[in-house]
């Protein structure tokens, strides 16, 4: 896990490499890895990398970046890990391959020399990287297929960047910042910024599963290996064998535990992570830390994850810590917290404290249970949204009158029930739309209230969030899918990774999510598509020991974090406000 920085001044009228913007962009960028910091510049000095680096895999100097291949051609600067990187090592050494290394950085140069842009679909793990490779000319740029890793790019026309944060771009100080209205009008409607936007015109994200490459006339290619709504359309039912699940689930445990330094977990009271931390401990030598966080004002509450935790630790027998945090906490932290997210989000205040935690305790690299609802279903989404879609279908033709309907409920409904409501027949009566309607923060409707009226408008209709959230849903039959492509494609990848990998980093702190992993979604997706699909408790049956009936048939609650509260507000909508005025006061 490291960030980097890229620069490739690739049309002839460019100026040369600056290395003080490199430097400025690299160095933004400390907390994600305080191992260890390089540049590198090409002969002509027209492209140019550099790296932080915290070091996980081959701790020795053989593993720094930016890595060059023996002879010169190539040289990467990567973010990540690849978890089957012995496996393809021992292939490419097969076909004469040489390693002067033990990290998985290198497998990628020498895939790439063998295999070019297929290597990319060979790679099973989270990535971000930027390839130089000389003898063709060109830099290429991809992301892992699920976008678990951040790759941010700006190209004027004459130089391409890119880096790992947004933050990153702007310290370079040669990036337009220019608001984008979407991005300002989608961090409001979903309370982070949906992809394909950022806050400034200017930087936008490397879809995730995709690659671009540029080379030095200015010619572009682009294109996809991964795509996660085309691998749901296409999924064909599979009868499933004994055990399969609780197989696939310990292949991507064991994978996930690759590292020259020790891995934890984080444990809270729900089936994802107590799932994990069992198959961690069943696949240890050594004792397994855990981690779980817990909140002052919900002691002895419902809302209390940490006896449930703590019960779980004792049952598998981890090296266990908790941390509680308090309002007080959250006051004296709240600074800093704001200033280490690198885009505005209302979520990842729980991360960045657990995370603060685990490295504390001296861990670099913890498990999260991330994606478990995604994949087995966890989300009352997955119910509610067919139905209410299902119930409302027949008044799609009557959504004008949905909208007269809603512009008289507003001024006065919310102060009865959601203001929501008011949306209901407008936004209820097909799956993409009753999406928005349970997962959007502030409604279309309220935009204008929250920020500038002309930008609210402007940005709802570059958002085009109708026909964004139909797209991810086309040609995907079953209802479970639908919803999956949804929470998989909009919230997990824009809210939940993202939240993880700036909160992680923040502490220099590598969060791995074993359930959010390519090998792992293409061995459930036949199961997933049959007559009988595994849900979570499908799920937890894979721990060994098996857990106690309190805690497998214990009904799902959510983890809440009382911001909210903190603040003195009655929803997430107030720290919105203050996160958004944070970053428009910090992006001028």
């Amino acid at each position: 896990m490291c960030g980097f920085a890229a620069i490739f001044a690739h049309a002839s009228q460019a100026r040369p490499v600056d290395s003080g913007e490199l430097i400025r962009m690299r160095d933004a960028m400390i907390a994600r890895g305080p191992d260890g910091a390089a540049c590198w510049l090409s002969p002509d000095g027209r492209a140019g990398l550099a790296h932080r680096r915290l070091a996980i895999i081959d701790l020795s100097e053989a593993g720094a970046q930016p890595m060059s291949s023996a002879d010169g051609r190539l040289t990467i600067a990567f973010n990540g890990e690849i978890y089957n990187y012995r496996e393809l090592r021992a292939e490419l050494e097969a076909k004469g391959a040489r390693f002067r290394s033990h990290t998985d950085t290198e497998i990628i140069l020498e895939g790439w020399r063998l295999w070019g842009r297929t290597v990319l679909e060979r790679l099973r793990g989270m990535f971000a990287l930027a390839l130089w490779d000389e003898a063709a000319g060109g830099m290429l740029l991809a992301r892992d297929p699920f976008g678990i890793k951040p790759l941010y790019v700006a190209e004027d026309g004459r130089t391409l960047r890119a880096a790992s944060q947004v933050k990153a771009l702007l310290a370079g100080g040669a990036v337009d910042r220019s608001p984008d209205p979407a991005g300002h009008a989608g961090f409001f409607l979903w309370g982070h910024v949906p992809e394909p936007h950022t806050l400034y015109r200017a930087i936008r994200p490397l879809p995730a599963g995709s690659w671009l490459w540029l080379d030095a006339n200015g010619a572009r290619q682009a294109g996809r290996f991964f795509d996660l709504r085309a691998e749901l359309a296409a999924a064909k039912a599979q009868a499933a064998e004994p055990d399969q699940v609780r197989a696939a689930l310990s292949d991507s445990v064991k994978a996930h535990l690759e590292a020259d330094v020790p891995v934890g977990v984080f444990l809270s009271g729900g089936l994802d992570s107590t799932t994990l931390a069992a198959l961690t401990v069943e696949a240890s030598a050594a004792p397994v830390r855990s981690i779980t966080l817990g909140f002052a004002e919900f002691e002895g509450t419902p809302n209390d994850e940490v006896p449930l935790a703590e019960r779980v630790a004792d049952h598998y027998g981890t090296d266990h810590h908790t941390c509680r945090v308090t309002g007080a906490d959250f006051a004296q932290a709240r600074t800093q917290l704001l200033a280490d997210m690198d885009q505005p989000s209302v979520d990842g205040v729980n991360t960045w404290f657990v995370a603060k935690a685990a490295a504390e305790s001296g861990l670099k690299v913890a498990l999260s249970g991330l994606g478990g609802d995604e994949l087995f279903a966890g989300y009352d989404n997955f119910h509610k949204i067919p139905r209410l879609a299902g119930a409302l279908a027949p008044l799609r033709p009557l959504r004008g009158l949905g909208m007269l309907a809603r512009m008289a409920l507003t001024p006065w409904i919310g102060r009865i029930t959601s203001p929501k409501a008011a949306g209901l027949l407008e936004w209820g009566t097909s799956f993409g739309d009753a999406y928005l309607l349970r997962r959007g923060l502030f409604m279309p409707w309220e935009l204008s209230q929250v920020m500038d009226a002309d930008m609210a408008r402007e940005g709802w209709r570059a958002l085009a969030m109708r026909a964004a959230l139909a797209a991810q849903i086309d040609g995907i039959g079953p209802a479970r899918l639908k919803v999956s492509a949804l929470e998989t494609a909009f919230y997990m990848r824009n809210q939940l990774l993202r939240d993880s990998d700036w909160a992680g980093m923040a502490h220099s702190l590598e969060i791995r999510v074993p359930l959010v992993d390519i090998t792992l979604f293409r061995a459930m997706l036949p199961l997933i598509v049959g007559a009988n699909p595994p849900g979570k408790r499908d799920m937890a049956l894979a721990a060994r020991p098996p857990l106690p009936p309190a805690l497998l048939d214990r009904p799902k609650t959510g983890f809440f974090v009382p911001v909210a509260q903190w603040l003195g507000e009655p929803s997430l909508r107030g720290w919105a406000r203050t996160v958004y005025r944070t970053f428009t006061g910090w992006g001028g």
